[in-house]
């Protein structure tokens, strides 16, 4: 009885609930009053007319069986007026009764009550004593990619959705997720706000605006981290509350026009004092040679981590003979960097313009960002209002379909030394690397992606490298939350940083079989805050020491379920 009391107490809260019942119980009020005039009628009619006396539950008996079609029989009228009102009754009855009570109760009382069973099966609130968690005010791409890192983190997180029937879609999905109106200081008091690590806050620029103000008046100190897709709103965003404004989209933009350009060691990342680059071997003496004959740690004293092949992350064992594709990812300070570059300085480069495939926000902040390094680009856009707008930094601008030979001939596809491909459609993005890679055998392609089940197809396609909307704006968020660094190593590919497993203290690199049964890149080892990045296969694992590792999500979870009995 006490859950029943509870069940029924929980639904009469429910608005629409509330709302369906009343036009129920107006119903049967309005039934009730029928049937009590149709008794006083039966009494009035039979005592008149018919000369018969009846108490008043028979009146109310003979109402209902006739009312409901049972019709027993013992007790009638005779006379015409007694029949003509049976009639009455009885087809009153056939229609309230028999059809507009059932459809009524379904209605305004069935349906409503499996509603709202439904959609009070997403939580309102998250549970008592949350604490340290992270919120997210919409479950978007880079939403979808972050909370991936979070579970890896194990850290706890809640989605906050507004629309009731994404949150339970997302419910039935188990995705954590709270259900509540984003301007509604309830909801965030609820999701434990005050207790929250931090706030994500990923709807339009305009609805942002609000949530952060709305955010503002309860929580005053709660870490803010807004994603704006106009560059205008940053500052708005700012001044209303956010601690952090990310316009992915230009960075997307910017990240890509990095990769495009072959001419310099590209820092691309940062460790403690050390800075992650990457070093182009085209055009270079290092092609066709091994990291062994190429001998950098010994000329410039930086250490070679990793090789990009093609989009792909490759361990180094020394072996591996460089092509012109290749791409080495080293670690050094920034001297060493700085020194590196003689080894380009006098390198045959392309001075042919980069051609950039697509002008809108991620285009043309990349065409931006080239222009202010003083690379000649030339575009091509089907939007003529886009070619207009793109015209001042651009070397050329070509109006039409980017998969016209023609038109991309006359782009200079074929003396380019780079294409860029920021289309916002993953199939166009594909089938142009595809293209690209035909028409130019020693193009370099950077692409953006959308949905990450592309990547391999993209990289098989002939990208050389490909990075998302999602993964650099999960990347940022984690970045802040961690207080680190934003660090974009490429698509799914990060820096990972683990205390000693205790099963390989004291244990060399070579012995512990870290690269070779993880393929993770081991970059450096700190201990006590001294860092040592100058490793080789003999350099030991202390006890107590951090390992600082190089690779994507799979690579980590074979070390995790290896070394650490992590499955």
């Amino acid at each position: 009885m006490k859950f029943v009391g509870s069940q029924l107490v929980f639904y009469l809260r429910d608005r629409d609930f509330k709302r369906n019942s009343k036009i129920l119980l107006r119903y049967l009020a309005l039934l009730g009053i029928v049937i009590i005039i149709y008794s006083v009628l039966f009494h009035i009619i039979m005592a008149q007319v018919e000369g018969h006396y009846h108490s008043w539950i028979t009146g109310f008996y003979w109402t209902l069986t006739v009312m409901s079609t049972l019709g027993f029989g013992d007790i009638t009228f005779e006379s015409d007026i007694g029949r003509l009102f049976s009639i009455i009754v009885l087809l009153s009855g056939i229609i309230m009764l028999l059809i507009v009570l059932p459809f009524a109760f379904i209605r305004h009382f069935y349906v409503p009550l499996l509603e709202s069973q439904d959609k009070n099966r997403v939580p309102r609130q998250v549970p008592e004593g949350t604490k340290d968690h992270i919120l997210i005010c919409s479950y978007d791409v880079i939403a979808r990619d972050l909370m991936e890192r979070l579970k890896q983190e194990k850290t706890l997180f809640y989605v906050i959705e507004n629309d009731l029937p994404k949150a339970l879609e997302y419910h039935d999905e188990r995705v954590p997720v709270i259900f509540g109106e984003l301007d509604s200081q309830e909801t965030y008091i609820r999701a434990h706000i005050k207790d929250a690590k931090m706030i994500v806050v990923n709807r339009d620029d305009i609805l942002n605006t609000k949530i952060i103000l709305t955010i503002r008046v309860i929580a005053p100190t709660i870490p803010i981290v807004a994603i704006a897709t106009d560059d205008e709103s940053v500052h708005v965003q700012e001044l209303s509350g956010a601690n952090h404004v990310l316009p992915v989209k230009r960075w997307l933009g910017e990240q890509l026009a990095n990769r495009v350009n072959a001419q310099h060691a590209r820092s691309i990342g940062q460790y403690e004092d050390l800075f992650i680059a990457e070093l182009p071997v085209i055009y270079t003496h290092l092609v066709s040679k091994t990291i062994k004959e190429a001998g950098l740690r010994q000329k410039f004293g930086v250490s070679i981590v990793a090789i990009w092949e093609r989009g792909r992350l490759k361990p180094v064992h020394g072996n591996e003979k460089l092509t012109y594709q290749s791409v080495l990812v080293i670690i050094g300070n920034k001297d060493q960097l700085q020194s590196i570059d003689e080894l380009i300085y006098d390198r045959n480069i392309n001075p042919n313009p980069v051609l950039v495939i697509g002008g809108g926000k991620v285009g043309l902040a990349a065409v931006k960002l080239l222009r202010k390094n003083d690379i000649l680009v030339n575009l091509i856009d089907k939007d003529p209002e886009i070619c207009k707008k793109a015209r001042q930094f651009c070397n050329k601008v070509f109006a039409g379909r980017a998969s016209d030979y023609e038109l991309l001939k006359t782009a200079g596809v074929l003396e380019a030394p780079s294409v860029l491909l920021s289309t916002n459609d993953d199939t166009m993005n594909i089938y142009l690397a595809s293209y690209c890679r035909q028409l130019n055998k020693e193009l370099r392609i950077v692409s953006r992606i959308s949905e990450a089940r592309n990547i391999d197809i993209i990289h098989r396609a002939g990208a050389n490298f490909v990075l998302s909307y999602a993964t650099l704006g999960s990347e940022a968020v984690l970045a802040i939350s961690k207080g680190q660094e934003l660090t974009v190593l490429g698509e799914d590919i990060s820096l990972f940083i683990t205390p000693t497993p205790s099963s390989l203290e004291g244990k060399s690199l070579a012995e512990s079989g870290i690269g070779a049964k993880t393929g993770l890149s081991v970059i450096a080892i700190k201990e006590n805050s001294q860092v040592l990045t100058l490793l080789t296969a003999n350099t030991l694992l202390p006890r107590g020491a951090e390992i600082v590792m190089l690779g994507n999500t799979e690579m980590r979870n074979k070390f995790n379920e290896i070394f650490l009995g992590q499955v």
